[in-house]
């Protein structure tokens, strides 16, 4: 593209400077014969009133040599009372071109040896004179290669300039382009990073912001797709911890050691399945709201379900809140999902027999959900939220607090890791109704104060 323009402006600009000098240099040379002759009709005219003033032969002949002009102008008189015809001066023009030139009565131009004569009739008393005025080429070419050099000049320089600004211009075009082509190069290696400048012509712009913009939407369906994988990998979990406790009862026969050893197998297959498909993580996600639910029906489902076990361990289970409907703006299945991971995370790292409680809380502005637990706690909360920092060597893949976190934080809320009354962790969920940003409250402050007595 880039050489294709230089061509098109240099042909263009070739072609223009061709139409404007050739025409114009050929303005300068006539320009230069006028003003040659028009200098030999000036020299003429000096001669004209000496003519005037005398008739007599010989003193014309003394004003023509007086004059000087012997080598460069000629007079020819005509003949008259019997006596011939006089040439005064050098005479390079023909005696028929005189002769027609006297006759008829106006000036003339004729070429001569060395360049052009001009013949100017003058009419006196003793008959009409022919005044020979020599224009030498020289003379007649006088300043013209000038001109034409300078005009060259001119000339080559606009072709110059041109090539110079079309190539600069197809800089600025290719430069974009190509680094168009890099981005897509380095997007279809794998480089989801790859973004191209937006700069350039307004179309290579435009090409650029989509571009991006499809980058973009590339690494967001990427991201949406390792997050599906990850999160349905973590539901997974729910059920293997439910067998690997089972499997603990079992006594040390064949039979159960070998269930034991399938569902450790199977916990660590679904633990490198949850790793692997966040191992690559884009720098933004934006979860989509779900439907709405009522949580109060989801938190009642769920501790159903984990009661069971519970009562197997010697965990005492106790629920508040959920007596009456209690609206979300999240799906059924992801409020489950989060449950069920911080459930799972209180039977995997407390001892058995420690207690547990689910409240909800519902205000005007927003829904809190608090599940406690009478463990050891969680020393670092910090660490505990920080994204995927799960080293794997607790049994942990750093995913189920990440989950809580999106999904409530899809909702304009926010997650708060603290010490609960029962002497272990609490983690609240603030899960905003209308979408706006959450409050920041403090954590043992009013959520303590509305807790609510314990339904069973």
């Amino acid at each position: 593209m880039r050489w294709a323009l230089v061509k098109v402006c240099l042909a263009v600009t070739t072609m223009v400077v061709v139409a404007f000098a050739v025409p114009l240099g050929l303005v300068v040379r006539e320009m230069a014969r006028d003003r040659a002759f028009s200098n030999a009709e000036r020299e003429a005219a000096v001669v004209v009133p000496a003519l005037s003033i005398t008739t007599d032969r010989d003193q014309l002949e003394r004003v023509v040599a007086s004059a000087g002009s012997d080598d460069g102008m000629a007079v020819h008189l005509p003949a008259v009372d019997g006596r011939a015809a006089v040439d005064l001066g050098r005479q390079r023009a023909a005696a028929a071109d005189v002769a027609a030139v006297r006759k008829l009565g106006r000036a003339s131009t004729t070429d001569v040896p060395g360049g052009s004569a001009l013949l100017q009739p003058v009419a006196l008393s003793l008959g009409t004179v022919v005044i020979e005025v020599y224009v030498p080429e020289s003379e007649m070419s006088n300043g013209v290669g000038t001109a034409w050099a300078v005009l060259a000049a001119v000339g080559f320089a606009l072709v110059v300039g041109s090539v110079a600004v079309a190539d600069r211009l197809g800089v600025r075009m290719v430069r974009p382009a190509r680094r168009l082509v890099e981005g897509a190069h380095e997007l279809g290696e794998g480089k989801l990073g790859a973004r191209v400048p937006e700069e350039g012509p307004n179309e290579l712009r435009l090409a650029a912001v989509a571009f991006n913009s499809m980058a973009d939407q590339v690494v967001q369906l990427l991201f949406n797709e390792r997050e599906l994988a990850a999160d349905l990998s973590h539901r997974l979990r729910t059920p293997l911890t439910v067998l690997r406790l089972n499997a603990a009862s079992l006594g040390d026969s064949p039979a159960a050691e070998q269930t034991r050893t399938a569902v450790a197998q199977l916990e660590r297959e679904v633990d490198t399945i949850i790793r692997t498909a966040r191992e690559a993580k884009p720098q933004t996600a934006v979860p989509g709201p779900g439907a709405g639910c009522d949580a109060a029906e989801v938190v009642r489902e769920r501790m159903a379900f984990w009661s069971a076990l519970a009562e197997d361990e010697g965990r005492k289970v106790r629920t508040a809140g959920v007596d009456r409907p209690v609206r979300v703006p999240v799906a059924r299945a992801d409020l489950a999902a989060a449950l069920d991971a911080l459930l799972g995370n209180v039977f995997r790292h407390t001892p058995e027999g420690t207690a547990l409680a689910v409240d909800v809380h519902n205000g005007d502005d927003a829904v809190i959900v608090l599940v406690s637990d009478a463990g050891p706690g969680i020393p670092d909360p910090e660490a505990a939220m920080a994204r995927g920092r799960g080293s794997g060597a607790d049994g942990s893949t750093g995913l189920g607090l990440d989950i809580v976190r999106r999904l409530v934080e899809s909702t304009g809320g926010d997650v708060r890791i603290g010490s609960s009354v029962l002497g272990g962790a609490e983690i609240r969920l603030w899960i905003q109704l209308d979408g706006r940003a959450p409050v920041r409250r403090g954590h043992r402050g009013a959520v303590r104060r509305r807790r609510r007595p314990a339904v069973r």
